[in-house]
């Protein structure tokens, strides 16, 4: 560690040379700036640097291995394990970087590092392209990215990671750098799932596809229908086209207007079917959900940047989530999920969603680590809440959801889905057989382990 003096004397010069704004304790914006998505994370860093450009990142990296102090990584989304911030830690943070640059001619889009989903659907909407994007419009491009990236759009063009042609970088030593097929390939594959661990990605370029139409089919149903609406929609997908994907999930009627106010607070499962193509096409492919019993429906064509914005979750909550990636979604797995469902903790904001992988994931390239591609099936459990009391009931219910389909589990994880869950569910997330190849990654872009606060790669 740094002397106090040298400290002092670094972070005045730090204040002078940023063009951001920069944050210690007992300055004045530093709780604010350091409050996250999730409300169960209360981290004091040494400094906040809120970045404005590329310089102003290497200025923060090179501040912080002056002083020998760890790096974390803050981009413009959730984080639920709250891997944005750091005890005693400076943080670069992106939130100021969010231009987002689309080239029509090429289909390809450039994204700055601390842009939300929302600033890339909307840059592209204007021409008819899209490309896989989270499923929440608040939802970081960057850690998405990085960690893989799966959304309503991946059935059809792929993960996010194979729709990636290059990211900009400032490393541990405060050096940009460029990786793509041709430059730093080694790094560039790394990059295809193992996260924020090499480096600082101030900027992302993606393939883009033609989106000319984007339609949806939303029932709201009694949870009683559970079952019946749970295996209609597995059929519905496994006899469909790629272009269709969407979720079944257990909810509490949030107060909005397609929910009869008698069901508000209640306990429901929603059926989301979503299709990459036109309403009249949707339509063929929902009548089996359309013959279901259900509350309320929602069907037609939407933007897919609006859609994008139906499951967005607010920040302030308290945040436990998990996944497990499923080798097919038998019935009895169903009578599992339904099962489970049916204790979802309500009043609260937690979600329980069942959804389909296959298409495009599973066709897609099987080099990079993302072990999770072959999964057919996947759940998702996220709580979400408010009251500090009701921790231990919403934590253990996301437990026990894992501890019911273990079955059916492959073993495999998303990694951006999950919180702290150890050292074996790191290498789940990346696959056994990628970690040492990772590892001699990290050695040579990060060798002292600077960017720890993340599903952390250690060097080899």
């Amino acid at each position: 560690m740094a002397s106090p003096s040298k400290a002092g004397a670094a972070l005045t010069a730090l204040r002078e040379d940023l063009v951001g704004d920069v944050f210690a304790p007992g300055d004045p914006g530093y709780d604010e700036a350091r409050t996250v998505f999730n409300a169960m994370i209360d981290r004091r860093p040494a400094v906040i640097a809120q970045c404005v450009d590329e310089s102003d990142v290497v200025r923060a990296v090179r501040f912080a291995r002056d002083l020998d102090l760890h790096v974390a990584v803050r981009g413009g989304g959730h984080s639920v394990a709250g891997m944005a911030l750091g005890d005693g830690a400076v943080v670069v943070d992106l939130r100021h970087m969010r231009a987002v640059t689309v080239d029509p001619a090429a289909e390809a889009v450039r994204i700055a590092g601390g842009a939300t989903m929302s600033d890339l659907d909307h840059a592209c909407e204007p021409h008819r392209l899209a490309t896989t994007g989270g499923r929440a419009s608040t939802t970081g491009v960057g850690g998405f990215v990085l960690g893989g990236g799966t959304g309503w759009l991946d059935r059809w063009c792929g993960l996010a990671v194979d729709n990636l042609l290059g990211v900009e970088l400032v490393t541990a030593d405060g050096e940009r750098i460029h990786a793509n097929g041709d430059e730093n390939p080694d790094l560039f594959w790394a990059l295809h799932g193992g996260g924020g661990n090499f480096g600082v990605a101030t900027a992302l370029t993606l393939k883009l596809y033609e989106l000319p139409e984007f339609s949806i089919a939303l029932l709201l149903c009694l949870p009683e229908y559970g079952r019946e609406v749970t295996r209609t929609y597995r059929d519905v997908i496994t006899a469909g086209p790629d272009e269709a994907s969407g979720a079944v999930i257990y909810v509490t009627g949030p107060p909005a207007e397609f929910v009869p106010p008698h069901l508000v607070g209640t306990r429901l499962i929603a059926v989301l079917l979503t299709y990459a193509g036109a309403e009249e096409d949707l339509r063929k492919l929902a009548q089996p959900l359309l013959a279901l019993p259900h509350e309320s429906e929602i069907v037609g064509a939407m933007p897919y940047a609006d859609v994008q914005c139906m499951l967005d979750d607010p920040p302030g909550m308290r945040n436990y989530w998990s996944a497990e990636y499923l080798t097919g979604a038998p019935d009895d797995l169903v009578d599992v999920f339904c099962a489970r469902g049916e204790s979802v903790p309500v009043p609260t904001g937690t979600m329980y969603a069942l959804f389909p992988q296959g298409g495009a994931i599973g066709t897609g390239p099987h080099e990079y680590p993302v072990p999770y591609r072959d999964a057919p099936w996947a759940v998702h459990p996220f709580g979400l809440w408010e009251d500090p009391a009701d921790d231990e009931r919403c934590v253990q219910w996301v437990r026990d959801v894992r501890a019911d389909v273990q079955p059916w589990s492959t073993g495999a994880v998303y990694l951006n889905f999950i919180g702290d869950e150890g050292t074996d569910r790191v290498v789940a997330g990346v696959g056994a057989e990628n970690t040492h190849r990772l590892a001699e990654v990290k050695r040579r872009y990060d060798p002292d382990n600077v960017f720890r606060f993340n599903h952390n790669i250690r060097p080899a």
